[in-house]
């Protein structure tokens, strides 16, 4: 369980100031993969290869305030409007190559979804384990909640001991090699304080946009985790048929299919992309 510690053959670089993995040689298309909440382009390792493999160029990136990008002090800068202005802003670039789709995991399928909203020039647009707005009653909001007050008093470090001290329940944790609790520890260590606290907010708040991203006529597909806890798989589904989109269910993963099992997500997403390109 390699996960964000995959080796792959991208290489480190700087997108409008944004830190990012790029596969080196252009294919047919550009693919843009936008992580979630406390997330970083890391989260794309066990897909980059297999990508360029499959004939795209993959630049997944660190949102602002996000790991190796800095992000400025205000909280609002990282609501999904805001950085979906930036993100728009880099597919624009990156469309020099030829196309590009643009994927979002969690929240940044809200950020990736308003790209959309502001314009970002993509063939397709894909939503990974995210929803139709705010982030639904349950585990992962309480938690949003509970953590708000002891990161605005007691920093990032007690965020990540309490954090710890749940993850420690899991088997999963438990299995989880050292090399990679210590890799996620340093990344959240080195996110932006405000950056989390304005993430947290719009996943708290962010309206239902559904009927305004399929107005925009871009074609989508919507990808769930069999055992997903964030947004619910049904609610997924509802949000695929809204848009006319594709909805595909991948086994043997919860909330992070690109981590729990990547091999399937690349051959749904190969398959949804290529149909695009066609």
């Amino acid at each position: 369980m390699t996960g964000q510690l995959t080796p792959h053959g991208a290489e480190k670089v700087r997108l409008r100031g944004l830190a990012a993995l790029r596969t080196p040689a252009p294919g047919k298309a550009t693919a843009v993969l936008v992580p979630g909440y406390t997330g970083s382009k890391e989260d794309f390792a066990p897909l980059l290869d297999g990508l360029a493999d499959g004939g795209f160029r993959a630049v997944a990136i660190d949102l602002p305030g996000q790991f190796e990008s800095p992000g400025p002090a205000d909280e609002a800068a990282y609501l999904p409007a805001a950085l979906g202005s930036v993100v728009a802003g880099l597919v624009a670039d990156v469309t020099s190559d030829g196309p590009v789709v643009l994927l979002g995991h969690s929240y940044g399928g809200l950020v990736a979804r308003a790209a959309v909203l502001a314009g970002a020039p993509v063939v397709g647009l894909t939503l990974l384990g995210s929803g139709p707005g705010e982030l639904p009653d349950g585990a992962r909001r309480q938690a949003l909640g509970i953590g708000e007050p002891v990161l605005r008093t007691s920093g990032l470090d007690e965020v990540y001991r309490v954090r710890e001290q749940v993850s420690a329940r899991s088997p999963l944790w438990a299995a989880m090699p050292v090399e990679l609790k210590d890799f996620l520890r340093m990344r959240f260590l080195a996110s932006s304080p405000a950056g989390l606290l304005g993430m947290a907010a719009g996943l708290r708040a962010e309206p239902d946009l559904v009927d305004d991203l399929a107005a925009t006529g871009v074609p989508a597909l919507v990808v769930a985790g069999e055992r997903d806890d964030a947004w619910s798989v049904p609610a997924q589904r509802e949000m695929a048929a809204r848009l006319g989109a594709t909805f595909e269910v991948i086994p043997g993963a919860a909330h992070s299919p690109n981590t729990e099992n990547p091999a399937e997500l690349l051959r749904v997403l190969l398959r949804g992309w290529r149909a695009w390109l066609a």
